[in-house]
């Protein structure tokens, strides 16, 4: 048995960090979902969807709020306590940017909904849901495997998104010819790769914890 194994041995079963953990991943996949739902709906039916986003973001900001307030309370904690602030500070930046988009879709008003927005928040839906699979194993560190695992999936779905906004983008300046559309389309579509980037982020820090506890 390793030093890290016998020390969690020891340490009380923690009740405070990772029902937090838990519960900031499940949101991000349902803000994801809604996200990647309103894409496929016209723009008038996506109000409600949009409205819904903006109170799972703040629901996100209250879960990152409340987990620093317990680091501040606890001395003792179930990993480093710089890892349990980068971890749920990377979770909520993957939100802010999610939001981000929904944000400029409704102020733009963009109606038209490009087959590479749709892609890009499918794609961030999966890595989301793939932040929820290695979130739920921190709890018992049994399965390190499948963390790596979610970790490198993430990683290819940030891959995946790098191919499908440049290629958008290009397509943007090929055959757009009103000024106002190219920049409505290049934000939207910046800040959506851009939710991708944060999900590797995330993904950067499980495995960071994954090592220290293998």
């Amino acid at each position: 048995m390793s030093i890290n194994s016998i020390f969690q041995f020891l340490v009380p079963k923690d009740k405070k960090f990772f029902p937090l953990f838990e519960e900031a991943s499940s949101n991000l996949i349902e803000l994801a979902s809604n996200l990647h739902e309103a894409v496929n709906l016209p723009l008038k039916e996506r109000e409600v969807l949009f409205q819904k986003i903006d109170t799972l973001e703040q629901k996100g900001e209250d879960i990152t709020r409340q987990t620093n307030l317990e680091l501040s309370r606890n001395f003792i904690t179930p990993f480093d306590r710089e890892d349990i602030h980068s971890l749920i500070t990377s979770i909520d930046n993957v939100a802010d940017n999610l939001h981000g988009a929904a944000s400029r879709m409704r102020l733009y008003q963009v109606d038209k909904i490009t087959k590479s927005i749709r892609k890009l928040t499918e794609i961030n839906l999966e890595a989301c849901q793939n932040i929820d699979v290695a979130v739920k194993e921190l709890k018992s560190f049994k399965k390190i495997k499948n963390i790596t695992d979610a970790c490198a999936r993430i990683s290819k779905l940030e891959n995946k998104s790098d191919t499908v906004y440049n290629k958008a983008v290009f397509e943007i300046f090929e055959n757009e010819t009103d000024a106002k559309n190219i920049i409505k389309y290049k934000e939207v579509l910046s800040v959506l790769e851009s939710a991708t980037d944060k999900c590797k982020s995330v993904a950067s820090v499980l495995e960071s914890i994954a090592v220290k506890h293998s």
